[in-house]
């Protein structure tokens, strides 16, 4: 005779047995990208899954669904480097080795570190002996990847330096990244200096990424972004926006991230605003009032029954 205590375990396992059969279904990512560069008032928008110095990609797989995002260091602009080169470069680079089914979905630190890899030894040489042009490559960047396995249903993400996401559910962030700064506003990054400047620039290595893994469900929101939209906006006003949301279509999540991205960039114009980039300024000793205009990429996306 099984004794309650027994039974009750049984019962329990063939419960939690039939719930993990039953949902056998793959899940995948419904996605739509929108953002702002920061010299939008002047009228210059980069074309592509670009927005000023930010890059982004969304690519699929027959495993999985991968997003990423990356901020270039506009530092690099007082060096006669354009910052998008390097970001947009990486991006692209790990984009194109997803579609090419040469990653693992859970571990997303190993799509950066080949894409890192790879421009690192794709270093154009420099043009001429005596010219002072930088490397087409040269530069910094942040870096985040989520990816999403569609099977087991689990979110495998890295995130390097500022760059970031939000898992919501039920109207609650559930999970989020961890910022990475080496001291106030450095965050970390991936760099590769210009000839002689290898041991002076800030280069972080890409296995120092921060990485987590957990499962997801149907209908959880994933919001993947720069830091122009963490550093603009709390997270309570992009719960508030996230609310709006109520479906999988496509037109109305790229509505709510349009939203997102909108409300953002008009708070980092606005000089009377405590943005949480002031707040944090404030907090390390500097008397800092008002948004912070930058880039703004935002990446939002819904996890959602697998359909051909």
């Amino acid at each position: 005779m099984l004794s309650v205590l027994s039974y009750g375990r049984l019962v329990a396992r063939a419960v939690l047995g039939g719930l993990s059969q039953t949902d056998g279904r793959d899940y995948s990512l419904v996605s739509a990208s929108y953002g702002f560069g920061k010299d939008f008032r002047k009228g210059i928008l980069k074309k592509g899954m670009c927005y000023g110095d930010d890059a982004c990609f969304i690519a699929r797989h027959r495993t999985a669904d991968v997003l990423g995002v990356a901020d270039g260091v506009g530092g690099w602009r007082d060096y006669g480097v354009d910052p998008s080169q390097f970001s947009a470069t990486l991006m692209r680079t790990c984009e194109r080795l997803v579609k090419e089914g040469r990653f693992t979905p859970s571990n997303p630190v190993g799509i950066l570190t080949s894409g890192y890899y790879e421009l690192l030894q794709n270093k154009v040489p420099l043009l001429g002996e005596y010219t002072q042009r930088p490397r087409p490559h040269t530069g910094s960047s942040t870096a985040c990847i989520v990816v999403l396995d569609r099977r087991s249903h689990r979110l495998h993400t890295c995130n390097l330096g500022d760059s970031g996401f939000l898992v919501v559910r039920g109207g609650e962030v559930v999970h989020r990244s961890d910022e990475q700064q080496h001291y106030f506003n450095t965050p970390f990054q991936l760099s590769i200096a210009p000839p002689g400047a290898e041991g002076v620039v800030l280069s972080d290595s890409p296995e120092a990424a921060d990485s987590s893994s957990f499962d997801v469900q149907l209908g959880d929101i994933i919001l993947t972004a720069t830091d122009g939209l963490f550093d603009n906006m709390p997270d309570y006003m992009i719960l508030q926006e996230l609310k709006k949301l109520k479906t999988t279509n496509y037109d109305s999540i790229l509505q709510t991230a349009q939203s997102i991205a909108k409300q953002a960039h008009d708070l980092a114009y606005d000089p009377n605003y405590m943005s949480p980039f002031a707040q944090f300024a404030c907090d390390n000793g500097l008397n800092v009032r008002g948004g912070k205009p930058d880039d703004i990429t935002v990446l939002l996306s819904i996890v959602a029954e697998y359909t051909d």
